[in-house]
């Protein structure tokens, strides 16, 4: 199968640049290569930010044993170093694919447009054989009609200083030639020559402009294969990392209970959280890469509602409750008294699939949190829940949706952003799980905040 028809539209649903319509993060993106001074500067930032958080790890694990402290700190620079910079070579390699594959596409499509042009004049000159000069036919014919009953002289002489038909017929081509303005860049030759030159100039005009434009789209064919070739490789690199991430989260797990220190178990769970968050980005990818290759004749939503639109397209299956890495799932049912969840306006998630608020909805489902399905773009949940009977207050709480207003910590100035709280710890700080935040819709990842009373979470 050709590369243009087999790979863009799993390129176009991959490709984490799109745009974010119901929780985009600005501000937190990092750039891949430090190629300028600001993006040395933010890989310099990223470096020391990763050094802080290693060493805030030893410190937590202090007194574990040195087997399994270090494979705690291997799984989060797994999940939060390796991964991370692969996902961002990824979106890198995807979207060089697209528009290299946009061009393959535009060469072809220029072209074909030129061996059509070809195929006309052939039966042009078929009819009218192959001396024929269509513009100074055309011309000359204009002539006749504007001048008809006019002192044909006296106009051309004004008009051009043509002292015969023959003087204004070339004079009038020759300024046409000059102002005529491109509008097919597949056949310019053959519109460019065609005030000069009969057909059978024309023609072989046109099969040296196809044996350039062929040439071209050749090249750019094999651009577009070569970076969709790059990007699969960085996909599957990626993907080979999750897949190892997932392994030693499974390890890891299972010696969790082993830790005796509050602090050491605190640092595990961090890194178990993240590593699972991380691991559903793993299938998000490969069921919408699925999805993409199938032709859907459905509604599709309207991005631009943010949050709000009503169908669900492609939604991936559940990812399951399994290895929540010491979250305390709560035991509360939707709608049932315990503080936290409603099935008041709980009738799926009709939230646009990929977005936060979409994730936000899910990710409590999977807590056993009724959500409402119509609470709106991330940023106003606080102000909407009430209404269904959910607590809205500045207290974190393990499944609690985050609902960060427009413009607080990065989040989107109309749309604002919504998140979920995986883990609550004594020193004041949290672990948030959210989607399209850093990498584009169907990206999940995780961040720790510092509870000061700025937020609001609905229950």
């Amino acid at each position: 199968m050709r590369f243009a028809k087999a790979i863009k539209p799993a390129l176009t649903v991959i490709t984490a640049g799109a745009a974010c319509l119901a929780c985009l993060m600005t501000g937190n993106v990092q750039p891949a290569q430090a190629d300028t001074y600001s993006d040395l500067v933010n890989a310099q930032n990223q470096h020391a930010a990763s050094a802080q958080r290693e060493s805030e790890l030893k410190a937590q694990l202090a007194g574990v044993s040195d087997e399994l402290a270090q494979k705690i700190l291997e799984l989060d620079d797994l999940t939060n170093n390796k991964i991370a910079a692969a996902q961002v070579k990824v979106t890198e390699a995807n979207e060089a694919a697209a528009t290299a594959q946009d061009e393959a596409d535009a060469a072809a499509d220029r072209l074909t447009a030129a061996q059509q042009d070809k195929a006309n004049l052939e039966k042009q000159i078929e009819q009218t054989g192959k001396d024929y000069d269509d513009a100074h036919a055309a011309v000359a014919q204009l002539a006749r009609e504007e001048m008809h009953g006019s002192n044909a002289s006296d106009v051309m002489s004004v008009v051009t200083g043509a002292t015969s038909t023959e003087d204004f017929v070339n004079s009038m081509q020759s300024r046409d030639a000059l102002s005529r303005i491109e509008a097919n860049a597949a056949s310019s030759a053959a519109t460019t020559l065609n005030t000069s030159m009969n057909r059978s100039e024309r023609l072989a005009a046109i099969e040296k402009q196809i044996a350039t434009l062929k040439t071209k789209a050749d090249e750019k064919a094999a651009a577009a294969q070569s970076a969709a070739d790059t990007a699969q490789s960085e996909r599957d690199a990626l993907d080979k990392l999750r897949v190892e991430g997932e392994a030693k989260r499974a390890e890891l797990e299972s010696q969790v209970d082993s830790l005796d220190s509050q602090a050491a178990k605190q640092a595990a769970q961090t890194v178990l959280i993240q590593s699972q968050v991380d691991s559903y980005n793993r299938q998000w990818q490969k069921e919408q890469a699925e999805a993409a290759n199938k032709v859907d004749p459905g509604t599709q939503s309207n991005p631009n509602t943010g949050g709000t639109t009503q169908t669900n397209p492609s939604t991936p299956s559940n990812p399951g409750t399994s290895g929540n890495a010491g979250t305390s799932t709560p035991s509360v049912s939707p709608g049932t008294s315990g503080g936290q969840g409603t099935s008041n306006g709980d009738v799926g998630n009709m939230y646009v699939a990929g977005q936060c608020t979409w994730w936000a909805y899910e990710r409590r489902r999977q807590l056993g949190i009724g959500t409402p399905s119509y609470l709106g773009n991330g940023g106003y949940w606080w102000q909407s829940a009430p209404s269904y009977g959910l607590r809205v207050d500045h207290n974190p709480e393990v499944g609690a949706a985050l609902s960060f207003l427009p413009g607080q910590d990065g989040a989107d100035g109309y749309y604002g952003h919504v998140a979920v709280v995986e883990a609550v710890y004594s020193n004041g700080t949290f672990l948030i799980s959210e989607m399209n935040a850093l990498a584009g819709p169907y990206n999940t990842n995780t961040r720790t905040l510092t509870n000061q009373g700025q937020y609001w979470f609905v229950h």
